[in-house]
């Protein structure tokens, strides 16, 4: 059996647990959505490929009992190969409100991304948005902990707990603001409230009485003057309809004072 750091034997498998959080990807990569794939992305280029692997195989037994998320905080327990469960606590900054009073201006701003918020989508420009503010939407570093007798880090507890925070952002996109310190109410409500911020999709309704005044006036305006038909040409009738035989002598004339009429 391993020895781990404070010199406890470990076994090397994990106690099994009825009821855990499991990941529902059980092959293959997890998360599905550019941004749970975006935060996957900076783990694998952070951390230890092999002990990630690890913990997505204690993500998929579903070892992990518990993750709550808070502003700059994620506290999680997870069941490894000791009676009691290991502690993880992984740490971010949360930013303020007046970091995020800018933000919500930057984001208003844009009506597409304001639109797709509001319609409960995360819109992949955003990113640049809060670049161009200075911050960041993902942590580009992570202050993790786990109370494992682990040498390596991350260890396997807190990559399953990792791997199951982006799972957890597919569900619900507005879990990475919250993290960052801005819940989904805090945010729609705001930019719902946002008084510079125009409704793109948005038609003025003019009362029907407002519009009695003109409602039957004509549709030709100074500018398109309504043209009307000009009077046929005198032999139209003529050529158009051409008296039978004999009578042409007879009726030409009555035709003639037709077309001219």
């Amino acid at each position: 059996m391993p020895i781990g750091r404070d010199g406890w034997f470990e076994s090397a498998k994990p106690i099994k647990v009825e009821g855990g959080i499991r990941a529902r990807t059980q092959r293959g990569s997890i998360g599905s959505t550019w941004w749970s794939r975006r935060f996957i992305d900076i783990l694998e280029r952070l951390c230890d490929k092999g002990r990630l692997s690890r913990g997505r195989a204690y993500a998929r037994k579903g070892q992990v009992l518990s993750i709550d998320l808070s502003p700059g905080l994620v506290d999680a327990s997870v069941q490894g190969s000791r009676p009691r469960p290991y502690k993880v606590t992984i740490r971010i900054e949360a930013y303020g409100e007046e970091r995020w009073t800018a933000i919500e201006e930057a984001i208003a701003a844009q009506a597409v991304h304001r639109a797709k918020l509001l319609a409960g989508e995360m819109p992949a420009e955003i990113e640049e948005v809060f670049a161009a503010l200075g911050v960041d939407l993902f942590p580009r570093d992570l202050d993790m902990d786990c109370s494992c007798p682990d040498w390596g880090f991350p260890c396997k507890h807190l990559s399953a707990v990792l791997y199951l925070l982006a799972e957890s952002f597919d569900d619900d996109p507005f879990l990475v603001l919250a993290w960052r310190g801005r819940s989904r109410e805090r945010l729609l409500g705001s930019l719902a409230d946002e008084p510079g911020a125009a409704d793109p999709l948005r038609v003025e309704d003019v009362p029907f009485a407002d519009r009695l005044a003109d409602f039957y006036a004509p549709a030709a305006t100074a500018h398109r003057p309504e043209r009307r038909p000009s009077a046929p040409a005198p032999d139209l009738l003529l050529r158009v309809f051409p008296p039978p035989g004999d009578l042409a002598r007879t009726l030409t004339p009555a035709y003639l004072r037709l077309g001219d009429s």
